[in-house]
């Protein structure tokens, strides 16, 4: 629980760093951007295509998943930004389409995002618990991956949430649940044992959905603005990161 609560923390770091940059908004998105592209395909895909193991067709079961993650997340903002424009139309005003959807993007995307990477922080959590029931080698390579990189969770977390419009409050309550999250998920492990395939079957289908909120999302905002080298860096940064602490873990 030692090492759960060192996630806790490191994750409400990574959502304060979020929050007080914003004055280099195009940076945080950049860095966001690279933090989340970094996660999936260095640290969420690898777990996953290990974990799932079964192919279906001849294509690995957690590609499958990956690639079904991705299009939901797709048909779900679509839907929420068609719903929220039709909406507004309704209204016959500006203003209630404006509230609806801030900036051009909805809230609940946002929100439902977030939630997804609570969802994570919580896969992380119960990860954390059975590695240390395997034993302690394991479990402290494990928390070493699960406390470095829940600063980027908790810098992705905020910044999704705030990003597609939603209020600071709503960003901060996203955030503490997501920091609460590997602490409860890290508990539950005293009840019960997480077989194998099903966490790598969530892994897959979360490395989706989170690589196209990066792709045609974040990234594109941070350089819709700002189309600077020094936005570019910091994506390449945070992947960078992501794979130092990969590394480092294994």
């Amino acid at each position: 629980m030692i090492v759960a609560l060192g996630a806790f923390l490191m994750t409400l770091a990574g959502g304060w760093t979020a929050q007080r940059v914003t004055d280099r908004r195009h940076l945080v998105l950049g860095l966001a951007g690279g933090l989340m592209l970094g996660v999936v395909g260095l640290d969420l895909l690898p777990e996953a295509l290990e974990a799932a193991g079964d192919e279906v067709f001849g294509v690995p079961a957690a590609l499958l998943l990956f690639v079904a993650g991705f299009l939901v997340a797709h048909v779900v903002e679509r839907l929420l930004a068609v719903r929220h424009a039709a909406h507004g139309a309704g209204n016959g005003s500006g203003h209630g389409h404006g509230e609806a959807i801030a900036g051009g993007r909805t809230p609940q995307v946002g929100l439902t995002a977030a939630a997804a990477m609570v969802g994570h922080s919580l896969a992380d959590g119960v990860a954390l618990g059975a590695a240390f029931q395997v034993g302690g080698g394991m479990g402290t390579a494990v928390a070493l991956a699960v406390i470095t990189h829940d600063f980027a969770d908790g810098f992705n977390t905020y910044t999704l949430t705030s990003v597609y419009g939603n209020d600071r409050r709503k960003a901060v309550l996203m955030l503490f649940a997501d920091a609460l999250a590997p602490v409860v998920g890290a508990a539950s492990t005293l009840l019960f044992t997480l077989p194998k395939e099903p966490l790598g079957a969530y892994l897959g289908f979360f490395g989706g959905a989170l690589l196209y909120l990066a792709a045609a999302e974040i990234l594109p905002e941070a350089h819709h603005r700002h189309p600077a080298l020094s936005t570019l860096l910091c994506t390449v940064a945070g992947v960078a990161g992501i794979w130092l602490v990969v590394g480092i873990a294994e």
